[in-house]
């Protein structure tokens, strides 16, 4: 399957220089298109309050209009209705703005992600989980991870046969209850969007100075810190073994992707 890696969310957090991205995923499948995430929408721009809350102080978005998926799926080439399936790695707002623009693509998320959107506890739950991405109705399709299929040594996920073979759902708990990567096989590579599973290469790769700001954020947002640090572990093991037939991402890292883009690159 073709991917294209697109910045759908430029954001300007507080000291940190390099600012940070809403990569997301264009599949191109025998079955439509598919996004993995949909980063920050046309309609955010125009209610940023209702629609982000009061996590915009804090990661500071530019609300471009050019950078919503839509706009660049059209750019693209693309009719924006053939983009049929949305695979979230979780429901905070940087990711699921796009879905509005979207309103009759089917959106894949983890049961316990969407039971924890539904049914939040506490103030760092009640702040992401905003009603408002949820007001056009979409149409949920819940997946549940566990006692599915081990996949490269983390022990629950699940292709997600009903969109296309080669795109598996892993569940990666921590940042939020249900949060889950997304792998998709890209034919000569497959390529592991690990959502905010970290936030900069340097957690995982050693290089690079990794900003306090960020890492005093994840661990505020975390819903289980331990889980979080985990998650690191692991993803530290898997980039370290250096597979050659593996590409890891997350959402927010530009370096990332820029490396994607630069594989990726004709």
């Amino acid at each position: 399957m073709k991917i294209h890696h697109l910045n759908c969310g430029t954001m300007r957090p507080w000291r940190a220089p390099d600012g940070l991205v809403c990569h997301v995923l264009l599949v191109e499948t025998g079955n439509g298109l598919v996004l993995v995430d949909s980063g920050v929408g046309v309609e955010d721009a125009a209610d940023p309050a209702g629609r982000f809350g009061a996590a915009r102080f804090f990661v500071r978005p530019a609300f471009d209009t050019t950078e919503a998926a839509i706009h660049q799926v059209t750019a693209l080439g693309y009719d924006p209705h053939d983009v049929r399936h949305v695979v979230l790695t979780h429901f905070d707002a940087d990711h699921t703005g796009g879905l509005a623009d979207f309103p009759w693509a089917q959106v894949h998320l983890t049961t316990t992600e969407n039971h924890a959107a539904l049914h939040p506890e506490g103030a760092v739950e009640r702040g992401r989980y905003l009603v408002s991405q949820r007001a056009h109705g979409p149409t949920i399709v819940p997946h549940t991870l566990d006692g599915g299929e081990p996949w490269r040594g983390f022990p629950n996920a699940r292709e997600l046969t009903g969109i296309a073979a080669g795109i598996v759902m892993i569940a990666l708990p921590g940042h939020t209850r249900g949060h889950a990567a997304v792998a998709v096989d890209a034919g000569s590579h497959w390529v592991l969007h690990a959502g905010d599973s970290f936030y900069h290469h340097g957690q995982i790769d050693g290089t690079g100075r990794v900003p306090k700001s960020l890492t005093a954020m994840e661990r505020a947002v975390a819903s289980d810190w331990s889980q979080v640090r985990g998650n690191h572990h692991r993803l530290t093991e898997l980039q370290a073994a250096d597979p050659p037939d593996l590409l890891l991402i997350n959402a927010h890292d530009p370096a990332l992707l820029h490396k994607a883009r630069s594989r990726t690159a004709p």
